[in-house]
Parts: structure tokens; C-alpha cells; sequence
């Protein structure tokens, strides 16, 4: 997917529809002629125009599972809703979690203008919501494990939306994530562009099998999905 769809080609300016400040700084919800957009601190995270690396990236992770019976899945980041959406239209998966740290962007989805894109999801029985830090949450033993972690909070790990997200890409971040999967499990994590860093970042953390899948874009850097599987 061309995460960035060009909204200025219908001429048309886009409206804020909510402008929130929070401990992480603003975010913003916008309407450009069909498309909702969600903007962090000034950088354009995502928005409505497709969704294709959104499903890649919750596909890749179960598609390089082994054949255990309902895999339980922590996605990271709720964003405009595609990967949760997407996770719950598919009866394959268990336990389904999704941790933003945004509560403006959880209102959005539950009584906001993007409800529409994941009311079934919210309502299925598999689905939690936990408002929460993503890197904070990774460290915490509490969580428990996981099958498979689909991470989507920056527009990559060359390219975060706040320098608190740096730690995440880091060693002690891949250990975390590590840490917060079952053994087998898989760890997917897009990205806006390739990353021969990360890559290696991922190699030196001990995950094996590290690969990465792109999505064709209409025009630039493909969007890609970098994988890992945690060592049995």
C-alpha cells in the first residue's frame, strides 16, 4: 500500500475533526474528502485509503506459524483499525489484544468516526483493548506471552513518530519482545522502507528465520514487514 495516499490531488483542503495534547504529545484525527487521517506530532502516521500492509503484516505472522490451534496475537498500535479489523475477520486466531497508548484514538474507534471501520471487531469476544505504552507493556512480565506480536507504531524502526519508540528497535527492546513470546512465536513489525539495520538488529537478538516481505507501492520505497521467529 502507498501508506502516504496523496490527499492533495482532489484540490480539496483537509478539516480537523479532533486535536488532542497528551503525555506523548498531539495527535490529530482529519477528514480529506473519504479519507480519515490520523497525525502525531506533526508526522503523517496513516490513513483510510487502503489497508494492504496492514493485513500483510497481520498475515505474514500467521502464516509463518506452526499449526498450533488458536494462536494468541498482541498487536501494537490500533491506528485507523485495519490490523485489528483484519486479525478478528479471521477465525484462525485466539486471543487477539491491541495496546494504544493514545485514548483519543480508542475514542475514535468507539463512539468517534472510525467505529465504523472496527465495531465488529471491538465486539468480538477475543478482542481486549489495553491503553497503554507499547515499550512499557513489552517489559512488563505481567503481559504474559504471545504467538505472534504485530507492531505498527512509527512509520518504521529508521523512522519513529516520538524518540520514546527508539527503545523499542533497540537490543534491550528486541529482548523484550522476545521475552513476550512463546517459543515458535513470531515477530512482525512494518516498516516504511527496508531496513538492512534492523534486519541485523533482529539476527543479533537471537530471532531466527528474519525475513522481510514488501508491498508494492505506487510509486517510491515499498512498504515492507520485517519477520523473526523466536528460538524454540
Amino acid at each position: 500500500m502507498d501508506r502516504m495516499h496523496d490527499p492533495y490531488a482532489t484540490g480539496q483542503q483537509p478539516v480537523v475533526l479532533d486535536r488532542r495534547t497528551g503525555p506523548h504529545g498531539e495527535v490529530v484525527l482529519r477528514r480529506h474528502g473519504e479519507l480519515l487521517q490520523i497525525i502525531a506530532n506533526g508526522t503523517f502516521l496513516m490513513d483510510t485509503s487502503d489497508g494492504r500492509s496492514e493485513r500483510l503484516l497481520v498475515d505474514a505472522a500467521r502464516d509463518a506459524l506452526d499449526d498450533r490451534p488458536g494462536p494468541s496475537v498482541l498487536i501494537g498500535g490500533l491506528g485507523v483499525g485495519f490490523s485489528l479489523a483484519h486479525a478478528a475477520a479471521d477465525p484462525r486466531w485466539g486471543r487477539i489484544t491491541v495496546v494504544e497508548r493514545e485514548a483519543a484514538i480508542v475514542d475514535w474507534h468507539r463512539t468517534g468516526p472510525l467505529a465504523p471501520y472496527t465495531a465488529e471487531a471491538f465486539a468480538d469476544p477475543r478482542t481486549r483493548i489495553v491503553e497503554a505504552d507499547l515499550v512499557a507493556h513489552l517489559h512488563d512480565e505481567r503481559a504474559g506471552q504471545y504467538d505472534a506480536l504485530c507492531l505498527d507504531i512509527d512509520n518504521g524502526p529508521d523512522w519513529t513518530v516520538t524518540e520514546d519508540n527508539d527503545s523499542l528497535y533497540s537490543p534491550a527492546g528486541l529482548a523484550a519482545c522476545a521475552a513476550r513470546l512463546h517459543p515458535g512465536g513470531i515477530l512482525a513489525v512494518w516498516s516504511a522502507q527496508p531496513s538492512a539495520g534492523f534486519e541485523k538488529a533482529l539476527r543479533n537478538a537471537g530471532f531466527d528465520a528474519v525475513r522481510t516481505e514488501e508491498v508494492a507501492v505506487a510509486r517510491g520505497v515499498p512498504d515492507v514487514v520485517h519477520l523473526g521467529v523466536r528460538a524454540a
